[in-house]
């Protein structure tokens, strides 16, 4: 159960107090004496349940005003309930490492050949948008159900210099937001595009959306968004994006270069003119895959971990074409249900109230001897 405004249970300090005060003010109470012949006439004249009488009523009070304390910090309940249709993001990397040819026939064909795999497995309930990402992130692909579009997207990806993971993990979320009103879009990246929407309040913990986010990457950020502080935004929008770190520690030959049909060109103002030609950039330079020095080919494994616990996601390896394949299969797709938040304040509201009463009411059926 999470709680709205959590900082009204400060208020919960008064039933102590309350406590405190009374056994002060029974302590205070100036004893008083009457002369009996005999002790156990007393005994007899006290009714066994005075203790009850007096202490009960007193207690309910204090319980109904505790009860009255938790509906003023709103709790609520997280309820899943069947999604009518569910959306996944395959977000993919296309840096020119993924031209490496440590998985045959090189790391993106056997992606490709994966993400192909995983579309036709889907049921028609299932929308599936594609992210291809580099130096920037892109939406090839809005969610659709047409399996064949999806595929034909996945067969035309092109390459291009460096990784943007934070990026993608963005554009992904903005995708989502496009066919399901409830998920706010995202804070833009771009110092050129438009200003951002105002922040969405956080979702209860435990409350997601019905999509998911699937991203793929071989290599470690090193443009565009921060993944951390995307990752926080798609957690506040309750998006799990399920991280996949693909390839080996031997990428093979450093100067490796893509076929012709993997090269792609830039947006425009970033070095290549013409804007897109396909998605991705230029050839890499001397040193691999990266424009402007090269970028790194280690799998940035905290980070990829990093993203999926923060948004409630997991994270997979895979270092061949078959354990690829194996994680895809694997991945949560027929679990994907709708969490609706249920606030649960008249509940506790209501059961303040009876305490209520049934302490106003004993206090007056039960009163205490002096």
């Amino acid at each position: 159960m999470q709680l709205l405004s959590p900082l009204s249970l400060v208020l919960l300090a008064v039933v102590p107090i309350l406590a405190a005060v009374r056994i002060w003010a029974m302590r205070r109470r100036p004893p008083t004496a009457i002369r009996y012949s005999s002790l156990s006439l007393v005994r007899d004249a006290v009714p066994r349940s005075s203790w009850i009488r007096r202490h009960v009523p007193f207690a309910l009070l204090l319980a109904a005003l505790a009860s009255l304390v938790v509906a003023l910090a709103r709790p609520v309940a997280i309820v899943s309930v069947p999604a009518g249709q569910t959306t996944i993001m395959l977000t993919l990397d296309v840096s020119r490492s993924m031209c490496a040819t440590d998985i045959a026939p090189n790391r993106l064909l056997a992606a490709e050949a994966a993400a192909a795999s995983f579309i036709q497995r889907q049921s028609s309930t299932t929308r599936i948008g594609i992210v291809a990402f580099a130096g920037f992130a892109e939406i090839v692909q809005a969610p659709t159900n047409d399996q064949e579009v999806l595929l034909d997207v996945i067969e035309s990806l092109t390459t291009g210099r460096r990784t943007a993971v934070g990026s993608a993990i963005l554009k992904s979320v903005d995708a989502i937001s496009e066919i399901d009103p409830a998920v706010a879009p995202t804070a833009t990246d771009d110092p050129n595009g438009s200003p951002p929407p105002d922040a969405p309040a956080p979702v209860p913990k435990g409350a997601y959306a019905p999509a998911i986010v699937v991203l793929l990457t071989d290599g470690a950020s090193n443009t565009g968004a921060d993944p951390l502080e995307a990752a926080g935004q798609a957690a506040d929008r309750g998006i799990r994006v399920y991280t996949i770190g693909f390839g080996t520690d031997d990428p093979g030959d450093a100067n490796f270069r893509c076929g012709q049909q993997f090269i792609g060109r830039e947006p425009a103002g970033s070095g290549d003119p013409g804007g897109f030609g396909g998605f991705g950039g230029g050839f890499p330079g001397p040193g691999g895959g990266g424009g402007g020095g090269g970028f790194s080919r280690a799998i940035d494994e905290p980070t990829l971990k990093g993203i999926a616990e923060a948004t409630g996601g997991e994270y997979h390896p895979a270092q061949s074409a078959d354990e690829l394949q194996k994680v895809f299969a694997e991945l949560p797709t027929s679990l994907i249900t709708k969490h609706e938040v249920m606030e649960v304040t008249v509940a506790f509201a209501g059961l303040g109230a009876l305490l209520l009463v049934a302490s106003i009411l004993l206090g007056q059926a039960w009163r205490p001897l002096p």
